[in-house]
């Protein structure tokens, strides 16, 4: 009956891990929204008006992003974004890593060990999928060498 349990329990773990990393790159937009969101309500704006400020905030945060980093011509001014989105991501995967490691490890020193570990794994994912080369159009982004060539009409 254990094993049942840890084999039922390995199948949330691995989705909860996978809906980690490839939502660290929305960190940076739910925290402005929530940010927003939070001083909008604290200043009278209500729910709802503290709801619909921190959606705009966290669009705008992630369209300003991606048009800074998809018109930007130089590579330092791109990874300086890029690492502006990894950054919350780290912060967001040490907090998650550290809660799932309060679950199995008892001892503090090893889960903040454990922390930090998943912390850089999920700050350097975010930071991997943000610098990848994208195409606009939406094609495939392969190297002129690895692009498929058209043969000659014999």
């Amino acid at each position: 009956m254990i094993i049942f349990g840890i084999i039922m329990m390995a199948a949330p773990l691995g989705a909860m891990c996978w809906l980690l990393f490839n939502l660290a790159v929305f960190a940076l937009p739910l925290f402005a929204g929530v940010s927003a969101g939070l001083a909008a309500m604290n200043t009278g704006a209500g729910p709802i008006g503290g709801i619909l400020v921190g959606l705009l905030a966290g669009a705008a945060t992630l369209t300003a992003g991606q048009l800074v980093f998809t018109l930007a011509p130089s590579a330092p001014v791109r990874l300086a974004v890029a690492g502006l989105f990894a950054a919350p991501a780290a912060l967001a995967g040490y907090h998650a890593t550290r809660g799932l490691a309060a679950m199995a490890i008892p001892a503090d020193g090893w889960r903040d060990v454990f922390a930090i570990v998943g912390a850089i794994a999920i700050g350097l994912t975010a930071l991997a999928r943000l610098s990848l080369p994208r195409d606009p159009v939406g094609r495939s982004a392969a190297p002129a060498a690895l692009a498929p060539r058209s043969c000659p009409p014999s």
